[in-house]
Order: structure tokens, then sequence, then C-alpha cells
């Protein structure tokens, strides 16, 4: 029997562990979870014969040790800052290891070794990083390997409340962490490529400058910019790539509206508020408007977001920004903070809500003297708050990765990701059986 330690029971666990828990008959695992919540890790084996619930302290290596020293194969769902004294032990107990998370400079200077010792580092594979990884190289590679060049890569991704769950104004629920939501794009200016020219966009005109785009049957999207699209050069062998551009999908008049509370600093996570606890949300709101004897908080806000923007102010109404009512306080709150609890009251998923992962890649190539497009999208919907299609598209990944381990199928060593044909094919075609697939379609001649 082989062994699999799964560091974290999270909400981006669900799918992973049901995956190696359904499989682990077949293959002969047994499957090791561990979560400072024993009454999670209980929830999410429900009494499968195959999972042990395990309570400690992961972030503590005298206690992950032993543990580690037991696996053939550990999973890291910790926050990525922790991956590195993991993937330490798992390079001392020749233990192999497979995070979501995007490789750091840290993780990659263990590559030689994890190579000493025999194992693999897999990082970058869940959805984004990760799907976006594998089904834009499968493309690039089948350009290449026509004779083509590709010229331009475009590629947005975002999770997003699914149709039939979408029945508020701002068309958008909380599918990931809202503490990155609200401070989504901060910590300096996106920077990309366009016809050869680098392009800076700062944090205040992110949510100003956008990119339109749509899907049959799904409606309209925007996308803005994200910080670092040039480092994917390296990472899929585009280095003279003249465009290379990655953005976030949201649903047009997101955007607009989430402009006035960067404008208004509400986003500001830099410092702390006097007498948070007392805050209502109308209070909030007023601290950031010009003081006036006589006009409204509605009258100075409407000010304040100008006409042309006037189609946003349903949007803040339903929000409950002009309500005088005392909400759960929290002492001490920056900007950022207050304005988290006054979305997460009102944005997250309910009762029966299911969520949606969109992801749009368009790529340009040169091919014969001619030039081409493809496009290749991927629309997945949750199965319910548990198995949301954001735990789907982070975990399932993982876990198929994990089984090619296992199974020997994957003999890669060192610190990796998921980008060569040998990875990447057998996961892609696995993930098709979880309706986790593209549409792509060509473009002869486009130019």
């Amino acid at each position: 029997m082989k062994t699999i330690l799964v560091l974290g029971a999270g909400m981006s666990s669900s799918s992973l562990i049901r995956y190696f828990l359904e499989n682990s008959q077949e293959y002969n695992w047994q499957v090791r979870i561990v979560d400072q919540d024993l009454n999670v890790v209980n929830e999410k084996i429900n009494g499968h014969p195959n999972g042990i619930a395990l309570s400690f302290n992961a972030l503590d290596a005298d206690e992950r040790r032993p543990e580690i020293e037991k696996a053939d194969l550990v999973i890291s769902m910790l926050p990525a800052r922790f991956h590195i004294g993991v993937a330490e032990d798992c390079i001392d107990l020749k233990t192999n290891l497979i995070t979501p998370s995007y490789i750091s400079p840290e993780m990659r200077a263990l590559d030689e070794k994890a190579k000493a010792a025999g194992i693999i580092i897999m990082n970058e594979i869940g959805v984004d990083p990760g799907i976006d990884h594998m089904s834009a190289m499968k493309i690039i590679h089948e350009i290449q390997d026509r004779g083509g060049k590709v010229t331009g890569f475009k590629s947005f991704c975002g999770g997003l409340i699914a149709p039939e769950s979408d029945n508020n104004p701002w068309n958008y629920k909380f599918t990931w962490n809202p503490r990155n939501v609200v401070l989504a794009g901060q910590g300096g200016a996106a920077c990309f490529l366009r016809n050869n020219t680098f392009k800076y966009i700062p944090y205040n005109r992110l949510f100003g400058r956008l990119d339109y785009l749509s899907i049959e049957g799904y409606g309209d999207f925007v996308g803005y910019a994200n910080r670092d699209s040039l480092s994917y050069r390296e990472t899929y062998g585009l280095q003279d790539i003249p465009t290379i551009f990655r953005g976030t999908l949201r649903r047009p008049g997101y955007c607009k509206a989430w402009d006035v509370f960067i404008e208004l600093g509400m986003t500001d996570d830099s410092y702390q508020m006097v007498h948070t606890e007392k805050l209502t949300p109308r209070s909030f709101l007023n601290s950031f408007l010009p003081y006036h004897p006589t006009r409204s908080v509605e009258n100075k806000f409407k000010d304040f977001i100008r006409e042309d923007r006037m189609d946003s102010f349903e949007r803040f109404e339903w929000l409950g920004l002009f309500k005088d009512e005392p909400m759960v306080g929290i002492e001490n709150a920056s900007p950022a903070q207050v304005l988290q609890k006054i979305l997460v009251d009102k944005l997250s998923l309910e009762e029966g809500d299911k969520d949606m992962l969109v992801m749009i890649h368009e790529f340009e190539y040169e091919l014969n003297g001619h030039q081409s497009k493809i496009t290749s999208h991927m629309v997945n919907i949750g199965e319910d708050q548990v198995y949301t299609s954001m735990s789907n598209t982070v975990g399932l990944p993982a876990a198929i990765c994990g089984k090619m381990i296992l199974t020997g199928d994957l003999k890669t060593t060192g610190v990796t990701l998921p980008v060569q044909k040998e990875v990447y094919t057998p996961i892609l075609k696995e993930l098709e059986s979880f309706d986790i697939r593209f549409v792509e379609k060509e473009v002869a001649n486009y130019c």
C-alpha cells in the first residue's frame, strides 16, 4: 500500500481528497489528511476506509516530518509561504511533493537537491497556475510542431458565479479568498507586451483598461491585466514573442464599479482606521467623502462617482453602503478589511449556489507566410458548495498528477511545473472526463 499525505483540508482540497479516496481501492492507496480542524477532515473522508484523519500543526517540522517519512507522496495545500519548509523535509526524506502554488525563487533553488534525492517537486498544478499552463502549452507545441511561430498570446481566467446563481447587480460572488479579491492588482504596476512595446498599468488605472471578450452561450466578459505577464515568456519558451498578456475575467460593469472603491481609498490595506468596531456601512463610506453641512451621503457619493458612472449606483445601494445599521465590527481594521466585511456579507455563496470557472486563450501565429489565430476557451460549472468549480479545477490536476507519480507514469525529477507533453497530455485528457475541457477554434489567414 502506498501512502498519500495531504497537508490542509480546506475548500480547495475537497475534490483532490475525493479523487484520491475514490481511486484508493484500485491503486491500493492510504490517504492521510491533516488539518487543525479534525471535524473538517472527517467530513471530507466521510467514513471511507482508506482515509485517515490527522490533526497536528503542519507548520511545525517536528510534527510533520514523521508523517512525511511514512508517505510516498505529499500534497501541500498550505499557504504558499510554507511550501519551502515542506519541500526541504521532502528532499531530506526522499518523498515526492506536489503544490498548486507558483514556483518561488527559493523553491527553484532546490532543483539540484531534489534531483539528487531522486524526487519530483511539481508546482503550479492547480487551475491558474496549472490548467492555464497545460492548455496553453498544448496549443503552442502544436503550432511549433507544424512549423509555425507564435507571435501573440493572451490568456484570461476568472472565478465567477454560474449563470443560474447570478442574482445580484455585481454579477459576482466570492468563490475564492475574499481578501485576495479586495487586494487584487496591488503591489506594483501590471506589465505586459503589445507589439514589441512594454506596457504598464498602475493600480489606480488597472480596472479602467479592459479587454472585452465573449463566449457563445455564456455572454460577455471583461479582462483586466494581471501584475506580471512577462515571466510567462520563459515559462512557455516564448522569449521573443511580440505580444503577451494575462488577465483576470469579470462580468461587464464590475470593474467600472470596483474602480470607485479604489478611487475612494477603500481597498487600502496600509493603515488602520479609528474605532472601526463602531462603523456602519454608511459611516464607513462617509469617512472617504468630503464634509458638507447639508448634503446627504447619497448626494456626496453621486458627486464623487460622476454622471458617466451613475449606472453603477445601484450596485453600491444593493451592497447596503447607505445603511446606518451596525455591522459586526472589526477593531483596528484597515479600509480594505472593513470593505471585505461588507462585501462578504452580501457576495458570499448561498445555499444551492454554483460557481463557474472561465478560461480564455488567444494565440496569433505565423505559418507559411500567413497570419493565423486560434482561440480556446473552457467553462466549468461547480457541482455544489463543497465540490465547487474552483475546488475541481484546483484539486483535480494535482490529484491526477499524483496518480501519475505513484504509478510510475511520471518519472521526472527536480523542481518543475506541468509544461511538458508527457505531463499535460494525460492530465488534460482525464480532466475532460470531469467536464473540464477546452473548445478550440482556428481562424486561418487572420490578417
